[in-house]
């Protein structure tokens, strides 16, 4: 990965990168050479989190998997080079604190943060401080792990952080006046596009104030992947979900509802966080290995990003509230 380049807005439209839904990991890589690069990828020992650690390691890269299950961890990671294996519990700030200071105090920079792990459409769960588990898992928690790994990530002089969103943010997005599901009826599929949505918007707000520094932040749809983030779900849930129209008719269809495996659904935080195509770029939410196209609020297709999640109003006004919750001042 080239160092930062310079400073430019981008816009959400296609580029085109000349990938698509079928592309996979090692395609988008190609010869990249990421030898003495260090990247942090959370969740990354399952799922497509797995399939980019190991991409990024097999290209040179160290890579650190913070895990909260490390006797599960330690066998899927077996064989992988360059790998080391951290603890974290995402939904226990102490836990990311002393993630992040252990870190912090081996002196290194940090090149790549991919905030891979995430919980979905699970029953109502509230942490200890009472947050609602998805917001606090899906955003709360990586928004206090970048902001304690900040200093290393300033260092890099060409940092990428890629945060792992999805196509139901369609759903819903930040009910400010009530986030956590205090005073209206939990829905859990509302409380998981609540929590895709804040993964666009703070890597939005995250670009905008980390350019200056050199870091670029971007937003990802990996896409419909069949992988264990569904375990609380029936069977009829978990299968690709078709976009209606008002008279509940499917429309759109095509590739946006084909099932991608997990070589093809780490494809696109692997090209966010190390295409050259991308220097100087950032800000975006990415879909299929290119930057996805902004659609109406009304739009029924299952690609594109809405309105909702990459408005820079809401992008500051979730970042206030999120150093609100998290109990940390973002210090860039």
């Amino acid at each position: 990965m080239t160092s930062f380049t310079g400073i430019k807005d981008t816009a959400q439209q296609p580029i085109p990168s000349g990938f698509g839904p079928q592309s996979t990991a090692r395609e988008v890589i190609g010869r990249r050479d990421l030898t003495g690069k260090v990247a942090i990828v959370t969740g990354g020992y399952s799922g497509i989190g797995l399939e980019t650690s190991r991409v990024l390691a097999e290209a040179g890269a160290t890579v650190i998997v913070p895990v909260r299950t490390p006797e599960k961890a330690q066998q899927a990671l077996a064989g992988i080079p360059r790998l080391e294996m951290e603890t974290i519990d995402l939904m226990d700030p102490a836990s990311i604190d002393s993630f992040a200071e252990r870190f912090l105090a081996s002196g290194r920079a940090l090149d790549i943060l991919v905030n891979s792990a995430g919980i979905m459409a699970n029953p109502l769960t509230r942490e200890a401080r009472g947050y609602e588990s998805q917001f606090a898992t899906n955003h709360l928690g990586h928004f206090l792990l970048t902001a304690r790994l900040w200093p290393a990530l300033s260092k890099s002089e060409g940092a990428r952080v890629v945060a792992l969103s999805s196509r139901a943010h369609r759903l819903g997005g930040i009910d400010f006046d009530d986030p956590n599901f205090e005073r209206r009826e939990y829905d859990k599929w509302k409380a998981y596009a609540q929590s895709k949505s804040a993964n666009i918007l703070f890597a939005l707000e995250l670009d905008k104030r980390g350019r200056s520094h050199g870091v670029r932040a971007f937003s990802v749809h990996p896409g419909l992947i069949p992988t264990d983030i569904g375990r609380s779900l029936t069977a009829e849930e978990n299968a690709p979900q078709m976009v209606k129209d008002e008279n509940g008719k499917p429309v759109g269809g095509g590739k946006a509802d084909q099932m991608k495996n997990v070589q093809q659904g780490a494809a696109t935080s692997v090209w966010c966080a190390t295409s050259g195509q991308l220097d100087g770029m950032g800000g975006v939410y990415c879909e299929d290995s290119d930057i996805a196209e902004a659609v109406p609020a009304d739009s029924v297709k299952g690609t594109g990003v809405r309105p909702w999640a990459v408005d820079p109003d809401d992008a500051k006004r979730l970042w206030s509230l999120s150093e609100e919750l998290a109990g940390v001042k973002f210090s860039i």
